[in-house]
């Protein structure tokens, strides 16, 4: 039995990801015929049910960090899943990327105080299955996971990649441990300069990430 999820209807071997249980609702309402609620338990938000094209599909709120991503992917693998999208957000380190570009993450690395840590890679199937179906929309990119939201202009070294996120590089890592496939795209939601995505723009931004996620799943 899973120790943090407590599925309340069957889950699929497909599921995308997402951090923030309100975009979990938006998206299942988005790319689901008739969401029913699969999880609701520590606010961790899931819900199941076929996609338009008839196939079975899972959204799921992982939490906030990758430890708790972490956790939730886990559960998830118990219950049955076995490959996932994570469609996220994140902070622009390069200064060329402005708020509501998607990534498709080709590398993530865990940031901390003494660095960065081993390469984290995407199944490269998904992966490349998921920059086609963005086709010129999407840049590929490289991800350092933080424990905290990036913040620019402080004292802290910047970290090394074209954007900042919180999961992605603990997704990563333990779907290759857990035997689940894992693709990303993120949303940049904030330019390196501070310029903010708007929330209106950043739903349709997410509607389109999860869309090809639902696609390729």
């Amino acid at each position: 039995m899973p120790a943090r999820l407590r599925p309340t209807a069957p889950i699929a071997a497909n599921a995308v990801l997402v951090g923030d249980p309100g975009r979990a609702l938006m998206l299942a309402q988005a790319l689901l015929a008739e969401p029913k609620m699969s999880n609701h338990a520590r606010g961790l938000w899931g819900y199941s049910g076929r996609t338009p094209a008839g196939r079975e599909l899972s959204v799921q709120a992982t939490g906030m960090g990758g430890p708790s991503a972490a956790l939730v992917l886990a559960d998830l693998a118990k219950l049955g899943v076995r490959r996932a999208v994570r469609v996220g957000t994140c902070t622009a380190l390069d200064p060329q990327l402005p708020p509501g570009q998607l990534l498709a993450i080709e590398e993530a690395r865990a940031w901390g105080g003494g660095g960065a840590g081993a390469a984290a890679l995407p199944d490269r199937d998904l992966s490349t299955q998921l920059l086609a179906e963005l086709e010129n929309e999407a840049s590929v990119a490289s991800v350092a996971s933080l424990d905290t939201l990036h913040r620019g202009g402080g004292a802290a070294p910047v970290p090394a990649g074209d954007a900042a996120d919180m999961q992605t590089a603990a997704l990563f890592a333990r779907g290759s441990e857990l035997g689940v496939a894992i693709a990303a795209v993120l949303i940049v939601t904030e330019s390196a300069s501070g310029e903010r995505l708007d929330d209106e723009a950043s739903e349709l931004a997410a509607r389109r990430a999860g869309t090809a996620a639902s696609a390729i799943l």
